[in-house]
């Protein structure tokens, strides 16, 4: 197809119902082929091309310069009579990209000016790659726009667009392409300040008499003088004699983040599978758990005696390093490999665990965990994570509608 001599056919103008079928009925009287075809429609307004060659089979040695010349004064005719433009280019087809060489770029920002999406469209050309696609997956709740690149090393141009990308308070997520994409995943999601708003800890803490106590001790660990566990042991010992009704208390409390329900019901409707792993309590995760429908869970287990918590707890601690195991676990159970899982959490305690996925999302998170995960969101909604998934709000949108499902951002 390379060495073919092709025409490229492109319709402007108002969009309206009938101009596709209008095109290619004009096409079809001629003995050519399609090559490619493409459709976008912005802002009212229509951008129909099709790339055609001749077939050969059809009409063998007739000439194509005169073949395009007679395509050219029909499509002009049709053009005129739907009151639209129509440009001609001639060239030797189109290279073929391998999907071994593609990546998938997803922009979110609040809001997307030109300007930053101009420097990052200036990274992809400095590492001399070439955009193929462009599409816009949201206007709301932020602007979401996913590129499709060819032809650039995957690693540097990660460095460099996360660069560009901080300077530009825009988040910038570069993934393969692929029919992985599409595939069944595994969610996982790390709790406390995740999921839900705030820290479950602290919210025990109000009950016990002790949240200063307990702030202390969390400063403490990040300023790295504790580890997780004995930080956590530490606060938890601080809980003492607290009545078990406290937790009732907290779980009435919770608010889950914005956009966390569109994001597991529209991902369930998909096949996808749910977990969340905390360093808290089962005492609440269980509940989440129920409340959303979600498939499997980890979590710490305040020990309870006679009503009232003895300040320690039952079984291992799920640390960092066992929330990375409890993934790995999830997926074994769900059959899902690791390339095929997402992980998001916000803490250093989550590193572990966002490495060993196939795609680690910082979620508002520390500097830390931002530089080392595969991408940051920074905008407070859950459901944006759909996009880096390829899911528009669009279709997000459809599936509520066609399931009676309540409004986007539904945090209830």
């Amino acid at each position: 197809m390379n060495e073919q001599s092709t025409l490229l056919v492109t319709v402007t103008g108002r969009d309206r119902p009938g101009v596709s079928a209008r095109l290619l009925s004009t096409l079809s009287v001629f003995p050519v082929t399609l090559v490619d075809l493409e459709q976008v429609v912005i802002g009212g307004r229509l951008v129909l091309g099709a790339l055609i060659a001749v077939d050969e089979s059809v009409a063998p040695g007739v000439s194509g310069d005169r073949v395009f010349d007679e395509v050219r004064s029909a499509v002009e005719k049709t053009s005129i009579d739907l009151e639209m433009e129509a440009e001609f280019a001639s060239g030797n087809g189109r290279v073929t990209v391998s999907a071994d060489d593609r990546l998938h770029m997803t922009l979110l920002a609040d809001p997307l000016r030109p300007g930053a999406l101009g420097a990052i469209t200036s990274c992809i050309a400095r590492a001399g790659a070439n955009i193929e696609r462009i599409e816009r997956l949201a206007s709301y709740p932020v602007t979401s726009i996913e590129l499709e690149v060819s032809g650039a090393d995957p690693e540097t141009l990660r460095g460099d667009l996360a660069m560009e990308a901080a300077t530009q308070q825009i988040d910038v997520a570069l993934q393969p392409s692929g029919l992985h994409r599409r595939a069944k995943h595994l969610i996982v999601m790390d709790v406390d300040s995740t999921l839900i708003q705030g820290e479950v800890i602290e919210l025990l803490a109000e009950h016990a008499g002790c949240a200063d106590e307990v702030a202390r001790v969390t400063e403490e660990a990040m300023r790295g003088e504790l580890d997780f566990e004995e930080s956590l042991r530490r606060r938890v010992a601080l809980l003492k004699g607290l009545d078990a009704s406290a937790m009732d208390a907290v779980r009435e409390r919770l608010v889950l983040t914005a956009g966390a329900r569109t994001l597991v019901r529209t991902l369930k409707r998909l096949g996808y599978e749910f977990a969340i792993v905390s360093g808290g309590f089962t005492q609440i995760t269980d509940a989440l758990v129920d409340r959303l429908g979600l498939d499997y869970s980890a979590a710490n287990t305040l020990e309870v005696v006679d009503g009232k918590l003895t300040g320690g707890l039952v079984g291992p601690v799920i640390d960092r390093g066992g929330k990375a195991e409890a993934l790995r676990g999830f997926a074994a159970e769900a059959g899902v490999p690791l390339s095929r899982t997402v992980a998001i959490g916000d803490g250093a305690n989550d590193l572990d665990m966002l490495r060993a996925a196939g795609l680690g999302v910082a979620f508002n998170a520390k500097p830390v965990v931002r530089e080392q995960a595969d991408t940051s969101v920074s905008v407070p909604y859950l459901d944006t994570i759909l996009f880096l998934l390829g899911i528009s709000r669009e279709e997000v949108e459809a599936a509520d509608r066609q399931g009676g499902s309540p409004e986007p951002h539904d945090a209830r």
